[in-house]
């Protein structure tokens, strides 16, 4: 009966099939597939991504169905499914590279107007690979929790906690039994770790957070158990001033407002100086909420910006030499400055301007930083440090 079924030609729409099949997997999977279609033991049909055309245009492939209750048919039906998966999203990955800063930008905080820069860094934190701090500091109702709470549901690995409520356990680690509960340091290990209204954060906490942000773990210390943590995190982190709002009109006196010591600001890549709203960007923030349509992420969309971001990581990027030097020249730029900012111009600043330019490669699947990215990233230094 086998050698039968196999000598029947398939039918027009097997066939088309088929020929779907073909461009996803290799001749002897292949063929074996014609086989086991012939024999009745798989079945094709279709599915998609069920993205929204918020983010790409979605389009229909070819999956494997068992035919037969058999574990060996299930298992390569599922190791083929897995490999047309991933190449159906990968070919939609190169296609979301040519439009993904525009679209994902849509997503964080929509509803905001005029934090432009400090949106665009927040993108930026998601696609880097290296570690770069970021503080939201400002007056409260501006939108900062907002943007957190986006990233939070974009970044493949994240955590989002409130600095007055959390404590040493909530952040680094708690023991229950023998198991050891991780904390929001360590759950955010090689992603980014959300923190609103840190400088709430009181003082043994900070110390937690300290580490984690200079040598990437944490400590679990109590009784007999004495536990090392990974937490190599990004922190996107907000804070109000001493009394709740900035105060004043210059930057000496805003200075004075920063609720945090040296030691911590001075672990920061980027710090954005957030103001409330004029009364004119406020009408406009009003206009949007009642004119737009709903920018929520959906499921899916979340689960395909979560993988692309994911996909991005694989990416290894390299320096152009000669975009270097203007890097060193941005630098000094910025140290003869130094004295209008509300930040000392560090190293870490440096440090912060090359991984920030990798991930702005790393957006549109690049391997290589051009000018375009270092660009990008020289205009968001000079929004974050020169305050006005």
């Amino acid at each position: 009966m086998s050698i039968l079924k196999l000598l029947i030609p398939l039918s027009r729409k097997s066939k088309k099939d088929l020929v779907k099949i073909k461009k996803y997997l290799d001749y002897s999977d292949f063929k074996k597939i014609k086989k086991f279609l012939k024999l009745g033991k798989i079945g094709i049909a279709y599915s998609s991504l069920k993205v929204s055309d918020k983010l790409i245009e979605d389009e229909s492939f070819p999956i494997l169905n068992p035919g037969v209750e058999d574990k060996d048919i299930v298992k390569i039906t599922e190791e083929w499914n897995d490999i047309i998966g991933q190449k159906v999203r990968e070919k939609k990955y190169e296609e979301f590279s040519l439009m993904a800063e525009e679209r994902i930008k849509k997503f964080i905080a929509s509803h905001i107007v005029g934090l432009d820069s400090v949106k665009e860094a927040a993108l930026l934190l998601l696609f880097s690979l290296d570690k770069v701090h970021v503080l939201l500091l400002g007056d409260p109702g501006t939108g900062k929790t907002d943007i957190l709470r986006a990233i939070d549901e974009i970044a493949p690995i994240s955590s989002f906690g409130l600095g007055s409520g959390t404590s040493a356990a909530g952040l680094t680690a708690a023991a229950r039994g023998n198991d050891i509960i991780k904390g929001l340091l360590p759950m955010a290990d090689k992603g980014i770790c959300c923190v609103d209204e840190l400088n709430l954060m009181r003082g043994r906490e900070r110390g937690s957070l300290l580490n984690a942000m200079e040598k990437g773990f944490v400590t679990y210390d109590k009784g007999t158990k004495h536990v090392k943590l990974d937490a190599r995190i990004s922190l996107l982190a907000t804070a109000n001033p001493k009394g709740d709002k900035f105060v004043g009109r210059t930057p000496e006196t805003w200075l004075k407002q920063i609720p945090f010591d040296p030691a911590l600001m001075s672990r920061f890549h980027l710090v954005f100086f957030v103001r409330r709203p004029s009364t004119e960007q406020f009408i406009n923030i009003a206009e949007k909420i009642v004119s737009e349509t709903e920018k929520n992420l959906e499921i899916n969309d979340a689960l395909f910006l979560r993988d692309y971001v994911e996909f991005s990581h694989m990416m290894d990027v390299g320096f152009d030499e000669k975009l270097k030097k203007q890097i060193v020249d941005f630098s000094a730029k910025l140290k003869k400055d130094e004295k209008n900012f509300l930040v000392e111009v560090s190293p870490r600043l440096i440090l912060g301007i090359m991984r920030l330019a990798k991930a702005s490669a790393r957006i549109e699947l690049r391997n290589l930083v051009e000018q375009k990215d270092l660009d990008k990233v020289f205009k968001l230094y000079e929004k974050s440090l020169y305050v006005k």
